[in-house]
């Protein structure tokens, strides 16, 4: 059994930065490729960023450039550096990977960006 468990999240100014974690319960899963998401009120989950087990990585157009997406395998977290942040960035923020054909998700972090 695994869990992802997200944390990081807060009330920022606009053009503030926050830095999310996402925490694996299980080091036995620590090396899979995993994501960030986000959902905001109304609207469908949004993906965001994905890094491998190498660490390579891939953005949504939405955020490239501005979110930064890493991982430390020893501590089992993968981060999401979010900086020059814009009101529409206000979302339930999700990180996910799959196991066996099934996706796994956190219970999220939410991430207000408000004056």
């Amino acid at each position: 059994q695994v869990r992802l468990v997200e944390s990081g999240g807060g009330l920022v100014q606009p053009g503030g930065s926050l830095r999310l974690s996402c925490a694996v319960s299980n080091r036995a899963y620590n090396m899979l490729t995993t994501g960030w998401y986000r959902q905001a009120p109304g609207k469908e989950r949004e993906y965001l960023a994905r890094i491998s087990s190498g660490g390579a990585t891939d953005y949504a157009d939405s955020v490239k450039g501005r979110f930064t997406i890493s991982r430390d395998n020893d501590k089992s977290t993968v981060y999401l550096q979010m900086n020059s942040l814009r009101p529409e960035d206000t979302a339930v923020y999700y990180c996910s990977f799959g196991i066996g054909g099934r996706q796994v998700w956190g219970q999220g972090t939410q991430v207000t960006v408000s004056s």
